[in-house]
């Protein structure tokens, strides 16, 4: 998936400021990108997006059951490569936040859920994208409801064990 190896991007992070027992501190695990990824369609901004082949089916089945029930599921972002990742936190950098701020808000480079293919970050019509307002949209409600049907699952809720901010947009396809 990326052009350079998993282990040295993970040590670009360290060099960058990630704590080494970022993983062992924050309760997270180092997380593997998938061997095959399948087109969901396009995200907000008009690019395609990818998830695992089963997160992909079971993503397609939930959004077309809150089509059916009248609610807008809308994609921000799924897959994200290690590499990919890493370019985030140097962009959040370079526009002068602290790594602890960063982290607050992203997972490091390595720990990412969206690098399994099975995260997803969600939106719908008329709310602003990754942001906490989201939780005050009929999706959120509906996904609250229904998601876990579809083995979805809300990832950072407030005050979660990882110390990474809320995130009402951000679910997660857990296998079973």
């Amino acid at each position: 998936m990326t052009s350079t190896p998993v282990s040295r991007l993970i040590e670009s992070a360290f060099a960058l400021g990630v704590p080494r027992d970022y993983g062992r501190v924050r309760g997270l695990r180092r997380m593997r990108e998938p061997s095959h990824l399948e087109s969901i369609g396009l995200d907000t901004q008009g690019r395609e997006q990818f998830l695992a082949p089963r997160a992909a089916r079971a993503w397609a089945r939930m959004h077309e059951a809150a089509v059916r029930d009248g609610v807008e599921l809308q994609v921000v972002s799924a897959y994200r490569s290690v590499e990919y990742q890493l370019g985030i936190l140097r962009r959040k950098l370079e526009r002068g936040l602290s790594i602890e701020q960063i982290l607050r808000l992203s997972a490091a480079p390595g720990y990412s859920e969206h690098h399994t293919g099975r995260a997803l970050d969600i939106t719908t019509s008329g709310f602003a994208a990754l942001e906490e307002e989201f939780e005050n949209s009929p999706a959120f409600s509906w996904l609250r409801k229904n998601a876990q049907s579809y083995n979805f699952a809300l990832s950072y809720p407030r005050g979660n064990r990882h110390g990474i901010a809320y995130e009402p947009w951000h679910w997660c396809w857990k296998a079973r």
